[in-house]
């Protein structure tokens, strides 16, 4: 009877918790005063140790398979962005949780390249999409591919195959969202097989000095590859890559392409059944998913807005990532989709924090927008980072202080205020210091625009702009199989995992080892 009773035990525990302390609740406190008592803290750690208790592994068959990529998440970034989404909100910031914090399996992942200690999002791309760690700016190919090397890139011994191919392979379909150029490095890891992620046209591969016929670029490569042609959904930026520089796109942006292609057309043309291109997000919303068989989504001349800039007529990452399931989930046969909030990298590398923390926000909307969905048993949601960036939050700031404003204490030094949010390097070094009287001294902050969304963060060394960072990142997982993805691992061990749970790709798979067990309700 001993397990009656702790059932037993846990349950009055959960149900009084439920009661008084309710999940929303719980998560959701608009006052800081709840937190000062001793009560509260017990049925919190209670109430989630029964979640935890109660929570199977589910070992279903993963018929879908979504992989959210936060280009540049970095863990303090998940933390600053939490605070920020609830002070939106109007509750207590370090109590909010982002969407993939629900999911009950987390581990970390180390992110260094084949060649270098702290990786770009190139070599990363083939870790996590293809299982293989590459070197530095190289996508989709192995490490004996070094930069620029055109020829070791086109050898067949030299490229990866990536979790799209696997799921092509495996008679699934699969898509590309992203915030960024649909050419840019994380997307193109799904398709594309380049000794330098910058060939993403052929005027690029020109200004490298090599020859476009014996170096492919990134977005022939998407509209002509054997991965890259049976794509059922891209959805991101970047017109400019696509089209001739003779050519506009529908808002006036010259192309750059020598070639004198218009893949877009090219891409619509080569299509079976109906193809649809569209250029706003007018036309997404209004396009009929029952009736599209491939979608073509392209929304800037480069990347797409940052979403707190309010760019006219623009889709957001969730509004992208429900056309494409929309889409994807037609074939009953299952699909492959990655989705990835690239531009949380551009705005830390511009030390624009507040755009960070609100692309992270956009990009955890993305992830609700999935979960709702889709089915938690048929479908394995796997959220993680490429890499790092430096910023870090420092000092003693009070709980719920403006996570992206100044901090409340002050400096123990020169007694003058400071932000919460600084990073390690990054550019406009010299707009926080100054010389007075031959001494150089710290800006006084009050003076600047910390807290707007295009202020630039504190750093200390000077950079063209601020670096990556090397740390480990999360990965959260949620649906068939994701207990695999607790504890530390490397990140090519990801894709393994997830062609595990679904029965895909070159390792060991469930359907493998025993008689596949499909969730059949």
């Amino acid at each position: 009877m001993p397990g009656f009773w702790l059932a037993f035990v846990f349950h009055f525990v959960f149900c009084h918790c439920q009661y008084k302390y309710g999940p929303e609740r719980a998560w959701n406190l608009r006052s800081v005063a709840e937190l000062k008592s001793k009560e509260f803290w017990f049925h919190d750690a209670q109430r989630t140790l029964y979640e935890k208790l109660s929570t199977p592994p589910n070992q279903y068959v993963a018929k879908n398979v979504i992989m959210f990529l936060g280009d540049g998440m970095s863990v303090p970034t998940v933390t600053a962005s939490r605070i920020f989404d609830g002070q939106l909100r109007g509750v207590v910031g370090e109590r909010n949780r982002l969407e993939f914090e629900k999911f009950n399996f987390v581990g970390l992942s180390k992110t260094y390249c084949a060649n270098k200690q702290v990786a770009d999002s190139a070599c990363t791309a083939s870790a996590y999409l293809s299982g293989i760690k590459a070197n530095y700016l190289t996508i989709g190919v192995t490490p004996d591919v070094q930069l620029n090397d055109c020829a070791g890139a086109r050898l067949p011994q030299n490229r990866l195959s990536s979790l799209a191919a696997w799921a092509l392979k495996g008679r699934k379909s699969a898509g590309v969202v992203t915030t960024t150029r649909v050419t840019h490095a994380s997307p193109a890891g799904v398709y594309a097989h380049t000794s330098n992620r910058d060939f993403e046209s052929d005027f690029d591969v020109n200004s490298f000095g090599e020859n476009a016929s014996k170096c492919p670029d990134i977005a022939q490569q998407l509209i002509d590859g054997d991965v890259g042609q049976r794509l059922r959904v891209i959805l991101g930026g970047g017109t400019s890559k696509f089209l001739p520089n003779t050519q506009k796109d529908v808002y006036g942006n010259p192309g750059q392409r020598l070639d004198g292609r218009n893949l877009i057309e090219e891409w619509q043309r080569s299509k079976p059944g109906n193809a649809r291109v569209v250029f706003n997000r007018t036309d997404l919303l209004a396009n009929d998913a029952r009736s599209t068989d491939f979608l073509f989504g392209l929304f800037n001349a480069s990347h797409m807005a940052y979403h707190l800039d309010d760019s006219i007529d623009t889709p957001t990452l969730s509004e992208m990532t429900e056309s494409a399931i929309n889409i994807l989930s037609r074939d009953h046969g299952g699909y492959f989709l990655f989705v990835e909030g690239g531009r949380i990298d551009h705005a830390h590398h511009e030390t624009k924090a507040k755009k960070a923390l609100d692309e992270t926000v956009q990009f955890s909307n993305a992830i609700k927008k999935a979960r709702l969905l889709t089915n938690p048993w048929d479908t394995l949601i796997v959220v993680t980072a490429d890499h790092g960036h430096t910023v870090t939050i420092s000092g003693y700031p009070d709980v719920n202080n403006s996570i992206a404003g100044l901090n409340s204490e002050l400096s123990d030094v020169d007694s003058k205020p400071y932000a919460t949010l600084s990073y390690a390097n990054g550019p406009d070094y010299q707009k926080f210091y100054q010389s007075k009287d031959g001494v150089v001294e710290r800006v006084n902050l009050t003076t600047s625009n910390i807290g707007d969304k295009d202020a630039r963060y504190p750093h200390g060394v000077p950079m063209t702009e601020e670096t990556h960072g090397g740390g480990d990142v999360a990965v959260y997982a949620h649906g068939p199989w994701a207990h695999l993805f607790t504890g530390v691992y490397e990140q090519n061990t990801i894709p393994f995992m997830m062609g595990y749970a679904s029965c895909l790709g070159p390792g060991i798979t469930y359907c493998d080892l025993q008689p596949k067990v499909s969730y059949n309700p």
